[in-house]
């Protein structure tokens, strides 16, 4: 689904956007299917949460980095559509893609509840911009269907924050509570949001959930003091 301009926009009114529908249901089919090839199902891994150690010793131990035995989930960062709106957010056909993961979570695995953060600390060695020259585009894809019981992101629209310094990037737990926003969706759908935004990675709302994910970030060539551990 090529994102609509208004939905773009949104990124620089509000800070972020979730676009539903996003990926095609035969690509999306696909990249759910060989999710296994890396993590246990949901159902085993509720049979016998001890038969997967790893996935409760940090709230990123389900993080899986790129590139990935199968083709099924290598080209969804390449998705026309996804190249599309990076090319049209970051205002130039010269982008990188300077950050490929999958990530995993299991309600009951770990508390996955965190602070709300701004993310340019390990994106760039230096602030964002105010006039919003050299951005770069940091998006979730959902794998798998995301509510307000599955952990979702929870994103804080820019007009709650603009008073607080760009060089602060971490609150206090519970500081914006009732500003945020429940990132949620089918899969396939799609958030996309600014290095500046204030957001969290929540808890699961109830037991045998989980949330499967592909963040994907984008930065214009050649500016090397942007990327991931910049």
């Amino acid at each position: 689904m090529r994102i609509p301009d208004a939905k773009l926009a949104e990124i620089w009114d509000r800070g972020f956007t979730v676009v539903e529908g996003f990926l095609d249901p035969e690509t999306l089919s696909a990249a759910q299917e060989a999710l296994w090839g890396y993590y246990p199902r949901p159902e085993d891994y509720f049979a016998n949460p001890d038969a997967w150690p790893k996935l409760a010793k940090s709230q990123f131990a389900g993080l899986r980095l790129y590139p990935y035995n199968s083709w099924a989930l290598n080209r969804v960062p390449v998705y026309p559509d996804l190249i599309d709106a990076a090319e049209r957010f970051l205002q130039t056909k010269q982008v990188d893609v300077y950050k490929i993961e999958l990530w995993a979570k299991y309600a009951g695995a770990i508390d996955y509840d965190q602070a709300h953060h701004r993310d340019y600390g390990n994106h760039t060695l230096v602030v964002p911009r105010a006039d919003g020259l050299m951005p770069q585009m940091t998006c979730f894809i959902l794998l798998s269907d995301v509510t307000e019981l599955d952990g979702p992101t929870k994103a804080v629209p820019i007009d709650k924050t603009r008073h607080l310094p760009i060089g602060v990037n971490r609150v206090e737990m519970g500081e914006f509570f009732d500003d945020e926003v429940a990132v949620t969706g089918p899969a396939g759908s799609i958030l996309i949001y600014k290095t500046d935004v204030f957001h969290r990675g929540s808890n699961f709302g109830a037991p045998g959930r989980s949330r499967f994910v592909m963040p994907v970030d984008f930065k214009p060539r050649g500016w090397a003091w942007q990327g991931k551990h910049a």
